[in-house]
């Protein structure tokens, strides 16, 4: 091996200072008595002999760790002089200590000791260096039995660490893992950016195990877990370290995180610079009535004019309140000193301290830069998050507590656990690195709250502590502590909200963005229900101005868009959540009309009609290719009625109709005069109430037999009711999605809404009726001749 003629830069074989060192002893010893010389030489020369024998053992194991397992020349990675002389500067550079190793688990010298017969038979270099291809992949063995050897094998302890977190083994250690095979395949991972990228030898290779299993647990389970060598070994294959492992440590690299953002303001430009959905002049300041902690004379001041400032994404948590602004406090708070940190839950305390450490001035923390006890100062706060978010340096995401009491992981000493599990297998420092972003914030308290939603949804640039380590994100790169230089290449987004131009988002395609913002919001949490409107204002507003649909006090109503209120209607509980409405803090529910979502609990879901139609696998939007009532009104919070102006849908007629066209369902026209028909009521409509015209039926309903004693649908809420016609015998002519009612009544009356994209299917809605005012129960389709064979009558709906 060319590793016993590697020299250091004075010229000297490395193997020979020892030799040089110990000389140097002897001379200095040579004035001494000969007695003492004797003494001395015989001493010198047994510590030399066992210098030797040491050094002989060191080289032996260093050539085992290099040669292949094989034994074979072909397979063995031959090591050239300048690439020990980098070894010996990347050990200096890294520091590491026996303090480090032992972190790492790898306490023992001889790591090949601590390998199976299944993996000793493995050439990590050789797949390192060349790489494995998926469709060549290399089995190993059971999943149960590299489970069953972690405590004897050095790689098999990988792969289990890795499966027991990913797979939450120790929460469900009863799950059946029989008969999963688990395969090994290498392959060249990662990108950078600038005029620099690797050659393909020289690029950054990670093993992946992948487990041979259902296709629907590989759906709901990773299917492939990424092993990582660690950046002090990557100069082993000539390679740089970059897109390599790094060691996490007990507090965050400040520096780091200032790279990162070096990164993202000199490389990203306009992409994370400009926020494309916010028209407020060349400068985009915030509103002057926004108020922002001035971490450095500790007061809260007036957003000052261009400022670069920090905003807080957090969990409020069962704190106590008084660290809260409020009318009592705002006064002493807004003078210097007047900010004490004593009193700050830890959240805070350490996002101040923080936003010192990256050297800047100005944080944003709702539950102090809001007046908490004024109402009017909250509403005015709350209709400008979209700026507050939008306009951010960045966002401090805080996502590793359960409350604010929880501190910033990382930000000060022992308030994280590193779980970053390093092995040493054939010389090699291989690592399995903490979670990825998405999986840390899926095991996080704070991904499951509503409020927080719209604060990572509508920030340019974000800073996740979590648990195990810190991510940046931003619309053209993700970044954590663990690898190095990595990037995820998200050169462009998909959320419109954090895209940087908006042509690349027609108007057309608004109602996708709202109809995902409403899913994803219904599915997390709210301590104070009637939040539910103000936790997606923020959200709401930038998509009324960034698809210029006007002004968003007037485009939505309750969290509904009317601008396209024939499709928003066509939201539809998920199946497992209970037909609940929100309520107030007193036990009553909450003043929302029922046919909007927020007034329900749970989970949202907007379904295509082929859903209904029993393809259960699509997952497309509700189309509307025609619109059935053509004047919709509401009465407003002032109790005036007022027209809405809904985007209409007409259908295309042939010329001549076709005889299957003349047939079709014709809606009720003229003019509609709602003032006249509210006199007639015996008393004031409530806001929100929705007026329209279309024709009713009533229909009988029937559980789908195949479900109703299904002991798996124990969990359903909602499910599946066959429309069946009047008739004797009764004929199925569609199918709705009603409440799980343990009596539920034989028939229902329906109300059309519009057509399908479906060939002559309508939505309808069932509804309920309460002294004249009408109540949404559910939604489903009819086939357009049933529903005209059913005479229905012309109705003019008060839905409440």
């Amino acid at each position: 091996m060319t590793f016993y003629s590697a020299t250091q830069s004075g010229g000297y074989p490395a193997f020979m200072m020892v030799f040089l060192h110990i000389s140097i002893v002897q001379a200095l010893l040579s004035p001494v008595s000969k007695y003492v010389s004797t003494l001395v030489g015989i001493i010198g020369g047994v510590a030399l002999g066992v210098l030797v024998i040491w050094l002989l053992v060191v080289l032996t194991r260093k050539l085992k760790a290099n040669a292949s397992p094989r034994g074979t020349s072909e397979s063995a990675l031959i090591l050239n002089p300048d690439q020990i002389r980098t070894e010996l500067q990347v050990r200096n550079s890294f520091g590491l200590t026996e303090e480090d190793e032992q972190r790492a688990h790898t306490v023992t010298l001889d790591s090949d000791a601590l390998l199976c017969s299944v993996c000793e038979k493995l050439d990590f270099y050789r797949i390192f260096f060349d790489g494995i291809s998926e469709t060549e992949e290399v089995p190993l063995d059971s999943l149960s039995s590299i489970l069953q050897k972690s405590y004897q094998c050095n790689f098999c302890r990988l792969i289990s660490f890795h499966v027991r977190r990913t797979w939450m083994l120790d929460k469900f250690p009863d799950v059946d893992l029989s008969g999963i095979q688990c395969r090994l395949f290498s392959m060249s991972c990662g990108c950078l950016r600038g005029p620099f990228y690797p050659r393909p030898k020289f690029r950054c290779f990670r093993l992946h195990g992948t487990f041979g299993r259902d296709i629907l647990l590989q759906r709901a389970t990773a299917r492939s877990l990424t092993i990582y060598l660690m950046q002090e070994d990557a100069f082993k294959f000539g390679r740089p370290t970059d897109l390599h492992s790094r060691r996490v440590k007990n507090t965050v690299d400040i520096d780091l995180v200032k790279k990162w953002i070096k990164l993202c303001q000199e490389s990203h430009g306009d992409e994370c610079h400009n926020v494309w959905r916010i028209d407020h002049g060349e400068d985009k300041n915030l509103p002057e009535y926004v108020r922002l902690v001035d971490v450095v004379s500790m007061a809260l001041v007036p957003a000052p004019s261009g400022c670069r400032y920090v905003a807080l994404s957090y969990v409020w948590g069962a704190v106590s309140t008084e660290y809260r602004t409020t009318t009592a406090n705002i006064a002493e708070r807004s003078t210097p000193g007047g900010l004490n940190t004593a009193a700050f839950p830890e959240t805070i305390t350490d996002s101040i301290i923080f936003v010192r450490q990256l050297g800047l001035r100005y944080l944003w923390i709702d539950a102090i830069c809001i007046i908490q006890n004024c109402s009017q100062d909250k509403t005015t706060q709350i209709q400008s998050m979209d700026l507050v978010y939008g306009l951010s340096y960045l966002t401090i995401m805080a996502a590793g507590g359960a409350s604010a009491r929880d501190p910033l992981p990382g930000c000060r000493p022992r308030t994280r656990t590193l779980q970053q599990h390093i092995e040493v297998v054939q010389g090699l420092h291989l690592c399995v690195g903490p979670p990825r972003l998405r999986e840390a914030l899926a095991l996080s308290v704070w991904n499951t709250r509503c409020w927080t939603y719209q604060e990572s949804a509508l920030s340019r640039r974000r800073i996740y502590f979590t648990e195990q380590q810190v991510y940046f994100e931003c619309r053209g790169d993700i970044f954590c502590e663990d690898i190095a230089a990595e990037s995820e290449g998200q050169q462009f987004s998909n959320n419109f909200l954090r895209n940087s131009r908006g042509e690349y988002f027609p108007q057309a395609d608004f109602f996708g963005t709202y109809m995902g913002a409403v899913k994803e919001c219904t599915r997390r949490n709210l301590t104070v229900e009637s939040d539910v409107i103000d936790a997606l204002t923020g959200v709401t507003n930038a998509l009324a101005i960034g698809f210029r649909l006007g002004d968003p006090a007037r485009v939505f109503y309750c969290g509904m868009i009317l601008t396209d209120l024939h499709r928003a209607l066509l939201w539809q509980h998920n199946p497992h959540t209970p037909r609940a409405r929100r309520s107030l803090p007193d036990g009553s529910s909450l003043p929302l009309p029922s046919w909007t979502w927020a007034a329900w609990r749970g989970a949202v879901d907007y379904m295509s009609e082929h859903r209904y139609l029993g393809i259960v696998n699509d997952s497309g939007e509700p189309s509307v290719v025609e619109t059935f009532v053509n004047s919709w009104y509401i009465v407003d919070h002032s109790g005036a009625t007022v027209q809405l102006d809904v985007h209409q849908i007409s259908r295309i007629v042939s010329n001549p109709m076709t005889e299957e066209e003349k047939l079709a369902y014709s809606p009720p026209s003229g003019i509609l005069d709602p003032m006249e028909l509210i006199l007639d009521m015996d008393r004031p409509l409530a806001p929100g109430t929705l007026i329209f015209r279309t024709t009713s039926s009533h229909f009988s309903i029937a559980r789908r037999g195949s479900e109703e004693n299904d002991e798996s649908n124990a969990c359903f809420h909602h499910g599946l009711f066959d429309i069946l016609s009047t008739s004797s015998p009764p004929i199925w002519v569609g199918t709705a999605v009603l409440p799980l009612d343990p009596t539920p009544p034989p028939s229902l009356e329906f109300v059309v809404l519009s057509r399908t994209a479906s060939r002559r299917v309508c939505d309808e809605q069932s509804l309920g009726q309460n002294e004249g005012l009408m109540q949404r129960v559910g939604l489903g389709v009819i086939h357009e001749v049933s529903w005209n064979a059913s005479r229905p009558e012309e109705k003019i709906v008060f839905l409440r």
